[in-house]
């Protein structure tokens, strides 16, 4: 009886999930209420205070159950070496966009992230949160090409946090780019051919 309740718990927890990310996909995260969100799971709004603390809560953990591309590289970069810095910085970023393209959920959950919510009151957390993604993501990078500038002993036009900032960019703007237009461009082709444009720029062999 007890695994049968926990099954039942888990499979509430999914449905509510479900609904959120549809409700926050249709409406905007602000303007979403509990309430829609109950209702869509086909559940009661006590439903979600029992698997979640708030609104917040739930969002974050809507997120959570997609991999994240950018965390997860991040997650892992942080504790792999071996590879060459170039290689393992294009590698990273063939993942993102492979995850990106590859998944409609991960798509759809980082859309809403992108363009269905307002940092404002309760949901500054999740701004806090995304900051520190990029800010982790931002000093990988900024390792990598420094390590690779010493590597192929090359003086970089900029300092190494500079051109971090500018490939960041590139990458996020090719990814609002993608996931806004209805017919969509091969995100891992382009994404390569242009970083790698960027980085023979900064002077590279790539």
């Amino acid at each position: 009886m007890a695994r049968r309740t926990k099954e039942d718990a888990d499979a509430t927890r999914s449905n509510l999930l479900d609904a959120a990310e549809r409700v926050f996909y249709e409406k905007g995260v602000a303007r979403a209420s509990l309430n829609e969100i109950a209702q869509a799971a086909g559940a009661t709004r006590g439903a979600i205070y029992w698997h979640f603390r708030d609104k917040v809560g739930l969002f974050n953990a809507m997120m959570d159950r997609v991999s994240l591309p950018v965390e997860e590289v991040c997650a892992e970069g942080e504790n792999v070496g071996g590879q060459a810095p170039l290689t393992r910085l294009l590698a990273a970023l063939e993942r993102v966009t492979a995850m990106v393209a590859g998944d409609e959920r991960t798509r759809r959950v980082i859309e809403i992230a992108f363009y269905r919510i307002e940092y404002v009151d309760e949901l500054m957390a999740v701004r806090e949160r995304r900051l520190a993604v990029q800010a982790r993501f931002h000093a990988l990078v900024a390792q990598d090409l420094s390590h690779a500038a010493d590597e192929q002993g090359l003086v970089l036009p900029m300092h190494a946090a500079v051109a971090a900032t500018g490939l960041q960019a590139l990458f996020d703007g090719l990814l609002h780019a993608w996931i806004l237009r209805a017919e969509r461009f091969d995100l891992p082709a382009v994404a390569r051919v242009t970083v790698v444009a960027y980085l023979r720029g900064l002077g590279f062999r790539v």
